[in-house]
């Protein structure tokens, strides 16, 4: 089959409109980038519908290998000339790659270990972000919630988009690792993780206790809030501890995706004793 090679093709036009957010909700489908991206979601499983690739992926035996793997799991492989490619691609060296995905609509009650027997897991771990707007921040979060072992991450309304194509690569394939619930309203964070000995705990960056000097205890939702306000009204009126980390720099303040990887860690260090 030869490349494509226009811009006016049916399927690549089908492809430009998944950059939009409006269209990429619509289709529930996605794009990811890259050679150990797309590796990456071809490994764990992840409903892939076509792998898009320029003729030079072919040159090297990493990328014959990918080409191979995804034609032997039987998902459609489209050819395109580079110069076609470089148009598809949202980064700034294209590796040749693409993937389109579909998105996974997880249900709270599909998250690993939220329940048992009617209980909240004893050890449950989540973050939960609250309207960040940055797509680095977001994405730096879910990587550390995965790294950190967290039972999934719960994205609440007004949050940025999770198929940000900059959202995306942050996260380095965390996404393909645990569930990500999208587009939570308060109410239904209430009604499924304010039960038993569930807790809140919520990050701020100044006057909460020292999170290196308290006793955190599980199970518990660690909050993320907004960049520029912190966590919402709604989160905030609940039943919930504050956290701060401690700082002895001139810095102000610390982004959301490295306050957050910080606190995961010191909860995941006294959980193991250390």
């Amino acid at each position: 089959m030869e490349p494509l090679k226009s811009n006016h093709n049916t399927f690549i036009k089908y492809v430009l409109k998944l950059k939009k957010r409006k269209f990429r909700e619509q289709e529930g489908r996605f794009l990811i980038e890259g050679v150990r991206f797309v590796e990456e979601a071809l490994n764990s499983g992840w409903p892939m519908e076509n792998i898009i690739y320029s003729v030079d992926l072919l040159e090297s035996e990493r990328g014959s290998r990918l080409a191979a793997g995804g034609s032997g799991k039987g998902i459609k492989m489209v050819q395109v000339e580079k110069m076609l490619f470089d148009e598809l691609a949202s980064t700034e060296t294209p590796q040749g790659v693409m993937a389109l995905c579909k998105m996974k609509r997880w249900e709270m009650d599909e998250v690993s270990g939220v329940r048992h027997l009617g209980r909240v897991k004893r050890d449950a771990l989540f973050v939960v972000v609250d309207r960040v707007g940055d797509p680095g921040n977001l994405g730096t979060i879910i990587r550390s919630a995965d790294a950190f072992g967290a039972d999934g991450v719960i994205l609440m309304k007004g949050t940025v988009d999770l198929y940000n194509s900059k959202t995306l690569r942050a996260t380095m394939g965390s996404i393909f690792h645990l569930p990500v619930l999208s587009n939570i309203h308060p109410p239904e964070l209430l009604e499924q993780l304010t039960g038993g000995d569930m807790s809140l705990l919520v990050g701020v960056p100044e006057g909460g206790q020292p999170v290196n000097s308290m006793e955190i205890r599980r199970p518990l939702a660690l909050v993320v809030g907004s960049e520029a306000d912190g966590p919402s009204r709604e989160l905030i009126s609940l039943p919930h501890i504050k956290v701060s980390i401690p700082m002895s720099g001139r810095a102000e303040s610390l982004n959301a995706g490295v306050a957050a990887s910080i606190i995961l860690y010191e909860i995941v260090r006294q959980a193991s004793g250390q």
